[in-house]
């Protein structure tokens, strides 16, 4: 996943905004991490590039 995608995304669940943790990263693009939201506390994983970003409400 490239960093420059960052900057659109919001949380799905409550549209708040995401902060990134970068677990492993390999020639500037994220290959791992979590993505996390402040207002609703859901936390979206980042596996093998590719970010898992369904909304967790029920």
């Amino acid at each position: 996943m490239k960093k420059e995608i960052i900057k659109i995304l919001c949380c799905p669940t409550c549209k708040g905004e995401l902060s990134l943790t970068i677990e492993k990263e390999e020639k500037g693009e994220i290959i791992t991490g979590m993505f996390s939201c402040a207002q609703c506390h859901c936390n979206y994983p980042i596996i093998d590039g590719i970010p898992n970003l369904l909304s967790q409400e029920s």
